[in-house]
């Protein structure tokens, strides 16, 4: 049985209908809805509608577009899994798509491995940037960074930050800092909203540009 469950919103029949089938062709996948715009999205979630599993979201639509979409899904619907998916590569429009809680940001021309990669990805850590995506976002924090004061990490938040870079789960690095996982959660919230980051990946590359660590 499928457990995973699909929606996608895009204005163009033809690929809407293209990529419902391969997604329904992926093991653990199934398309729940097709919409034709965020708007028709925005009606059925504010109707009572269950979230799916991810969002497989345009950005160039009519009505309602994909960063009006994200911004009432960040506003009402928080929690929401979203990919979006365009045919440009502006970086204002992926950081845009980003800013506003989208998990990844794909090209349509992108292979179907690369998709269900995405996919797999998202539910099982929560987010998906591909090589494109992270050095726009690498931009993004240098340019940041040089206007922001320097911010002054205390120990024990270097040390975490430390360990976020690794291949470790929280509950990992709480173990590893002899801290409850209450506890932890506590800092990576913190260090979060003082860095100005939204996720883990940009965690890592605060620590990068600071060279917290060195890859």
């Amino acid at each position: 049985m499928k457990t995973n469950e699909v929606i996608i919103v895009d204005d163009h029949l033809l690929f809407a209908r293209s990529l419902a089938s391969l997604v329904n062709s992926y093991d653990d996948y199934t398309v729940k809805f097709t919409f034709q715009n965020g708007s028709e999205l925005v009606d059925k979630l504010s109707a009572g509608m269950k979230l799916p599993a991810i969002i497989l979201l345009d950005v160039k639509m009519p009505v309602m577009d994909g960063i009006a979409t994200m911004k009432w899904l960040k506003k009402y619907q928080p929690e929401a899994k979203v990919l979006a998916l365009s045919m440009e590569d502006d970086e204002q429009t992926i950081l845009s798509m980003l800013r506003n809680g989208a998990k990844g940001y794909l090209l349509k021309d992108i292979q179907p491995t690369l998709l269900k990669k995405a996919l797999d990805t998202v539910i099982d850590q929560g987010y998906f940037h591909t090589e494109q995506v992270t050095n726009t976002l690498m931009k993004s924090l240098n340019h940041d960074n040089n206007t922001n004061k320097e911010i002054q990490l205390k120990e024990n938040e270097i040390r975490f930050i430390k360990l976020a870079c690794e291949e470790k789960t929280y509950k990992e690095i709480a173990d590893e800092m002899f801290l409850s996982p209450k506890t932890i959660d506590g800092y990576r919230h913190h260090l979060f909203e003082i860095l100005g980051v939204k996720n883990r990946i940009g965690l890592v590359m605060y620590a990068i540009k600071h060279k917290i660590v060195e890859i």
